[in-house]
């Protein structure tokens, strides 16, 4: 079976991979059902586990295998990131989160006309579940919690995600060209986390995941990134659990008060971005991203 989808139509994959999708989804769900108490915040973390590995995790690994005789170098897996090129990567983000927040700042404040209220209602009262969601998920002050909670809220979705998107979704996108495989995947990427006031942030935050991968040739650059920018989130949610601080702090870091800092971090990031750039056209080849 290995490769034998290769030289399949877009379409054919497209119903391959959402339907393993759909299989490994029911029986996810099979699974949840035999917990002893579903509400509760261990089930709910066991959920969002088997939501990764049915929806995000396994399916782009299965299908590449069906599609490639090397589904590794499909997927950009089989080049390693250098340390200096690392390095960098996590810098920006770490530069950039002040700009994210000012973004995600910018995006709340859109206010629908009258006729749509009811929407901008349902909209706001997803992003108040998510967010108790994520407080409960972050609860505790123990080591132990703190490293769970990394893996299961910054490493797994990094790897997983990018996956799905940059690995996969991008790469069925490429015929189309780069800017559109960029782009229409980030779009994606953002409305998918049906979270719409923070979809201009993690639409712009998309779109450099893309062209990441497009300039390394390598997923393991885009997962990294991604995976700074959760683990830095989750590493805010423990300082603040333990030493009782308000997340929002740093929520709140880069607008405000701290406007002068978003905007400083906005420019910062720009320099970064292009710095990034000429490194990786230095160091690897002029890299295209194929179907």
């Amino acid at each position: 079976m290995k490769g034998r989808y290769e030289n399949s139509s877009v379409f054919v994959k497209l119903l391959q991979w959402f339907g393993t999708m759909a299989l490994l989804t029911a029986v996810a769900l099979v699974i949840y059902r035999f917990l002893p108490n579903p509400q509760s915040v261990t089930s709910l973390k066991i959920l969002q586990l088997l939501q990764t590995f049915s929806i995000f995790l396994l399916p782009p690994l299965i299908v590449a295998w069906l599609w490639s005789r090397q589904p590794m170098e499909w997927l950009y897996l089989n080049r390693a990131v250098s340390w200096k090129t690392g390095a960098l990567a996590v810098l920006l983000m770490v530069t950039a989160l002040p700009a994210i927040n000012l973004i995600a700042y910018w995006n709340q404040q859109m206010v629908f006309p009258e006729a749509l209220a009811p929407l901008e209602q349902f909209l706001k009262r997803m992003e108040e579940t998510a967010a108790q969601l994520i407080e409960q998920f972050m609860q505790g002050k123990s080591l132990w919690g703190f490293l769970g909670n990394l893996v299961l809220m910054a490493l797994l979705p990094a790897l997983s995600e990018e996956l799905t998107f940059r690995g996969v979704l991008q790469n069925l996108l490429a015929k189309r060209g780069t800017a559109v495989a960029v782009w229409v995947t980030a779009f994606i990427f953002s409305a998918i986390h049906l979270q719409f006031y923070g979809f201009l942030p993690r639409l712009l935050m998309g779109a450099l995941f893309g062209y990441a991968l497009f300039w390394s040739k390598s997923l393991w650059l885009p997962v990294l990134m991604h995976f700074t920018n959760n683990a830095m989130v989750t590493c805010a949610y423990c300082v603040a659990n333990r030493y009782g601080l308000d997340i929002k702090t740093v929520d709140n870091l880069g607008t405000g008060a701290t406007l002068w800092l978003g905007i400083l971090s906005l420019l910062l990031t720009i320099v970064w971005i292009y710095l990034l750039f000429h490194h990786l056209r230095r160091t690897t080849d002029n890299p295209t991203c194929k179907e």
